[in-house]
C-alpha cells in the first residue's frame, strides 16, 4: 500500500477496510450456520442415505424407501430397545414412523441458498 498523507483519503481507506471486515465476518457467520445445519443428526442421516444412493446407484423410489424404513427401524431399536412394554412399543412405532418420513423426504437445499443472510454489515 502506498503512504497516505491526506486525512480524507485515510478516512476513506478506513471505511473501506471496515466494510470489508464486516463482509468477511458475515461470510464467516454464514459458513458457521451452514456447518451447524449440516451437523444436525437428521441432515447427517439424510446426507449418508443420499451418498449411499449415489455410490450404489439406487435410482428407484423402492430402494430409497427400503433404506428409509431400515433407518427408521434402527432408530426404533436404539430408542426403545427390546421391551415387552405396550407403551414402549407404541413409542417405538411412532419414532420409527417419524424417522422414516423425515429421512425419505428429499433434502431441498435450494431454499437455504435463496434466503438472505441474517447477518448484515453495520451501517455507519
Amino acid at each position: 500500500m502506498e503512504t497516505v498523507y491526506n486525512i480524507n483519503t485515510l478516512n476513506q481507506r478506513i471505511r473501506l477496510l471496515e466494510n470489508r471486515q464486516d463482509d468477511e465476518w458475515c461470510a464467516i457467520k454464514d459458513e458457521i450456520d451452514e456447518i451447524k445445519e449440516n451437523l444436525k443428526p437428521l441432515n447427517l442421516i439424510r446426507n449418508t442415505v443420499e451418498e449411499i444412493n449415489e455410490t450404489v446407484g439406487f435410482k428407484s423410489n423402492l430402494a430409497q424407501s427400503a433404506i428409509s424404513i431400515g433407518i427408521g427401524y434402527l432408530a426404533k431399536r436404539f430408542v426403545v430397545g427390546k421391551g415387552d412394554n405396550f407403551f414402549k412399543g407404541i413409542l417405538g412405532s411412532i419414532v420409527q414412523l417419524v424417522v422414516t418420513n423425515l429421512v425419505s423426504k428429499p433434502h431441498d437445499s435450494s431454499k437455504e441458498k435463496e434466503e438472505p443472510s441474517p447477518y448484515e454489515p453495520s451501517q455507519e
